[in-house]
């Protein structure tokens, strides 16, 4: 009978396989070059390490010019979204103004019953960023106001003397000028 001992270079130790992971010895690739007997080639190692150091000084390069590019998609994603909602918001508001003048024209015919669901709107619409121009009185502004009529005045500025169609703003934009009559 045969012993695995007896086999040439079947002994128990052939059977068992190399160890492998981070014990494991490196290949030899992976080990610096070695004079076969004498000192370690100083140069190579060197060159060997510059080499490398270049290549993680690349890869951080690259890495953080990623992080900066996603940081700015992230923030310009955001703002696109917030600005679509915002527009939105804005079209909205803006397909419920001729709701708010039927409102003003039912008033101005002496129909008290629309007053509650007028001020409920604007009340609503208030709160989320709707502003009423309807002040006679305050300065002209030609962005927030649309001159229909004009009467010569002594004052050094043109003011708004008659509020024809009442005019909104929402969340600082106009949606619709007043139109008004200004003296000045």
């Amino acid at each position: 009978m045969s012993d695995a001992t007896d086999i040439p270079g079947g002994g128990a130790d052939a059977s068992v396989p190399a160890p492998a992971g981070p014990s494991a010895q490196p290949a030899a690739a992976e080990q610096p070059p070695l004079a076969a007997d004498g000192p370690v080639d100083v140069e190579a190692l060197v060159a060997t390490l510059e080499t490398v150091t270049s290549e993680r000084d690349s890869h951080l390069a690259d890495l953080q010019r990623i992080q900066a590019e996603f940081s700015n998609f992230r923030r310009q994603a955001t703002k696109r979204h917030t600005d679509t909602i915002a527009h939105a918001a804005s079209g909205l508001a803006g397909k419920i103004l001729p709701v708010l003048d039927a409102c003003d024209a039912a008033l101005l015919q002496g129909a008290s019953d629309v007053v509650p669901i007028r001020l409920a709107l604007i009340e609503t619409l208030g709160k989320e960023g709707l502003e009423v121009l309807t002040d006679a009185g305050e300065a002209f502004d030609p962005e927030r106001h649309e001159a229909v009529m004009h009467e010569a005045g002594d004052g050094p500025e043109p003011t708004v003397t008659e509020v024809m169609r009442t005019g909104y703003v929402w969340n600082g934009r106009v949606l619709r000028p007043a139109m008004v009559r200004v003296l000045g």
